[in-house]
């Protein structure tokens, strides 16, 4: 019988992971009469201990086969490796196929990465995808936790780019409520017209300072009332000054000149320091929502539910929906005195963006604690019958803890978002100082450098870690030089580039010539074949920590090669020209990939 074969320039063409998908089910049809389904064939990288670069793993072909693992393993192995002169050597190991590629292949593997234009990056897929991130509050200054979810949600949206999607980036900003009138009623008391400008402080740490000072004096006027006998719950409801917050918050909801006029001072002070520290964590928009606009938007949606009998409404007029049936409780969607609630507002707000937009998926980067509402959100544009429900999807991440414990905005315990960056610059320049690291470099360019290794070693150090999981920040860990940390990957980078320059003052000719590769330069092309599928890994499951690790593997990889390896003293011409192709493809994937975490590198340290 004549045996089908790959054509040898599609060969050339695929990946490692492509081509042993396509001869296994060659030999799977040649040698047992039967199509293989993709379902059946998995691959993986081989392990450290074995020798092969792709395993593939024989147990679910046994039903085809209809023989022991072993036996199946070296009947495929020696058809591919027969059929495929890119097949150095095969071996089985208790049922797992390992192959060994040729140091030619990879070369072809090298040359198709340096012929590759925006190499990683996907064409258009023609989805459109809205990510909503950030979501302050108009009483507070930005902290720690809000740099975990601008860095995450920032990341996903270039990762969603970078996967070929036409991306919306969106803020929704919470600026009305009783919290917003707590800051404005402690100034109107205490604040003697104190503005950003009188007191050198940024605006919204200003407003802050009014958050933290209503506390204190709320706190004290309660442990007045319980020291006169009043219980706790009715000492938190009987004070007076959140009496006269909820009387404010009253009158801005029926467009009190006064006080509609105080909150859009106060606000727009706060959105000036907002805007100042979004520019230095490096994060954007496309669009800004503000809750003043969307919190009325759901009341119609409501409406629609009564009619439909979706929800019901109670004596005292408040409408609900009850979702015991789905293991949950009843929620509520309208108060009796006719007024919105979160989820009112978040069912048409999410209605809103699918008109405004051709949505393919709306993501909701929000903490894990509201894991509850966006459930319930779902769930309930589901009952009502919108197909949207199912374009939206929560990132629930997990919260960031400090070494001392959990942080409290109203107690003034947080960690400020901009002391913290700038924290993280000076602990940059001190360590950097100390270790000799910019001496060579002029001033000026030292303070830039200073602020990109700050601000990486920031944002890596969050990023690297799996959304969802709770993490501790340490940022004297996180500015290390050695790990894996932003600064080890920045400070690879500028050593490629230094040896890159290097050559190029030598006037060598940079070629791909056909030498024989080593080892360590096919483990090296290896990992930037896996680049592509690392791309699409993280872009699917929304976490920016796949790439993060992977920067790192690959950074780690290439200083053990550099340090094994001879690369501008080689002696020969041509395997010297094809070692600097090499690194080269490694700077740019490097930059690619930091750059999609919304990392800077340097050119040199």
């Amino acid at each position: 019988m004549k045996r089908e074969t790959l054509d040898v320039k599609r060969k050339e063409k695929m990946t490692a992971y492509q081509l042993i998908n396509n001869l296994i089910a060659e030999a799977v049809k040649n040698l047992y009469h039967q199509e293989l389904s993709e379902a059946l064939l998995q691959l993986q990288a081989t392990r450290k201990d074995f020798t092969g670069d792709v395993t593939a793993v024989m147990f679910p072909l046994l039903k085809i086969s209809k023989l022991s693992p072993e036996k199946t393993g070296e009947a495929i192995g020696a058809w591919i490796k027969e059929d495929c002169k890119e097949i150095e050597s095969v071996n089985v190991v208790k049922g797992f196929l390992n192959i060994k590629l040729t140091p030619a292949f990879w070369l072809k593997q090298l040359q198709t990465i340096i012929e590759t234009a925006n190499y990683g990056f996907y064409p258009s897929s023609g989805k459109t995808v809205m990510v909503e991130y950030s979501s302050p509050n108009t009483n507070k200054p930005l902290h720690l936790g809000h740099i975990r979810n601008n860095l995450l949600g920032y990341s996903v949206a270039k990762l969603l780019e970078a996967n070929g999607h036409k991306v919306i980036k969106v803020n929704l900003v919470n600026d009305r409520g009783i919290h917003i009138c707590k800051s404005m009623l402690a100034w109107q008391k205490w604040g003697n017209d104190e503005t950003p400008q009188s007191s050198g402080m940024k605006g919204d740490h200003l407003v802050g300072k009014y958050y933290v000072a209503f506390d204190k004096a709320y706190k004290q006027q309660q442990n007045e009332l319980i020291a006169q006998g009043k219980s706790e719950d009715e000492a938190a409801k009987q004070a007076l000054l959140i009496i006269e917050a909820q009387e404010m918050l009253r009158k801005w909801e029926q467009g009190d000149k006064a006080v509609v006029d105080l909150w859009k001072t106060m606000n727009a002070w706060v959105y000036e320091g907002f805007d100042i520290t979004y520019k230095l964590m490096g994060v954007s928009f496309d669009k800004t929502y503000y809750e003043s606009d969307t919190y009325l938007l759901g009341k119609k949606i409501v409406e629609e539910g009564v009619e439909k009998g979706v929800f019901f409404k109670k004596d005292d007029g408040s409408i609900w929906i009850d979702l015991t049936a789905d293991g949950l409780d009843q929620k509520l969607l309208l108060r009796a005195d006719g007024t919105s609630v979160y989820m009112t507002q978040d069912l048409g707000t999410a209605l809103q963006r699918f008109e405004e937009y051709p949505l393919n998926e709306l993501i909701y980067v929000v903490g894990n604690e509201q894991e509850y509402h966006f459930k319930v959100l779902k769930l309930i544009l589901g009952k009502l019958g919108r197909a949207q429900s199912d374009m939206m999807y929560h990132l629930s991440y997990g919260m960031v803890e400090l070494p001392e414990g959990k942080m409290k905005s109203r107690e003034g315990t947080v960690v400020d978002a901009d002391e913290l960056i700038d924290s993280m610059i000076r602990t940059a320049r001190e360590t950097s100082t100390e270790l000799g690291k910019l001496d060579n470099i002029p001033p000026e360019e030292q303070e830039q450098l200073f602020s990109m290794l700050g601000l990486g070693a920031l944002k890596y150090f969050i990023l690297k870690v799996d959304p969802k999981k709770t993490m501790l920040f340490d940022p004297k860990e996180s500015i290390d030089f050695n790990g894996n940390t932003g600064p080890f990957i920045q400070y690879t980078h500028a050593r490629i580039r230094s040896v890159l320059r290097k050559a190029e003052e030598q006037g060598l000719k940079v070629e791909l010539y056909d030498a024989l590769l080593n080892e360590k330069e096919v483990e090296l092309i290896k990992q930037l074949t896996a680049f592509p599928e690392v791309i699409k890994e993280a872009g699917a499951n929304h976490s920016p920590a796949l790439l993060a690790n992977y920067i790192y593997e690959l950074a780690k990889e290439f200083n053990q090669y550099y340090h094994d390896v001879t690369v501008l003293k080689e002696p020969d011409e041509a395997i010297k020209s094809q070692r600097i192709m090499l690194i080269q493809q490694v700077s740019g994937v490097i930059k690619t990939g930091m750059g999609i975490l919304g990392i800077e590198v340097p050119e040199r340290m």
